[in-house]
């Protein structure tokens, strides 16, 4: 293999498991998908329970499917618009650096980052993809999953979105 198949391998399982274990973490963690659903609503995301099972679902599949390198830019794009959701919804307001769960948006950036560079880089020779001739990286992977994870978060928020508005003059503690 050569070094870029080595480096899309290794940035595929690193991420790929790091999504499955988030997205266990929200069917099957402290609060199971009850207190998912719970989070979710409090953020305006409605309904609360399909969205938690949304994103535990398609982060447990586009993390298998990053893993195992089957149809790479878009397991790269699901993964991407879920970043992009839980970044404006989650952690737009709260800046750039986690030092708490639930604070800032450097994780939710970075892992969007390194999904659009998956799409570019391609799954390398040690994938699915490879083996079955699939060969979608470079320009079309990178936009493959650039738009449908931008496109996807964009569609998401516009028609299930609703945050709780704050009246004039208030201000937030």
């Amino acid at each position: 293999m050569t070094s870029p198949d080595t480096a899309a391998l290794v940035l595929r399982v690193i991420v790929g498991l790091t999504l499955i274990a988030h997205g266990y973490n929200h069917v099957f963690g402290p609060g199971g998908i009850k207190g998912t659903a719970g989070w979710f609503g409090s953020m305006g995301l409605r309904p609360p329970l399909v969205h938690a099972w949304m994103s535990g679902l398609v982060e447990l599949a586009a993390g298998a499917g990053l893993i195992v390198g089957f149809l790479t830019p878009f397991a790269a794009g699901a993964i991407i618009g879920t970043m992009v959701v839980a970044g404006i919804t989650a952690h737009r307001t709260n800046g750039f650096f986690i030092f708490k769960p639930g604070q800032g948006y450097e994780y939710v950036l970075m892992i969007s980052v390194v999904c659009a560079a998956i799409g570019i880089l391609g799954p390398g020779k040690a994938s699915l993809d490879h083996a079955i001739g699939i060969e979608l990286d470079g320009w079309v992977g990178g936009i493959i999953a650039l738009v449908l994870g931008v496109g996807g978060a964009a569609l998401l928020l516009a028609t299930a979105w609703r945050p709780e508005r704050r009246a004039a003059g208030s201000t937030s503690a």
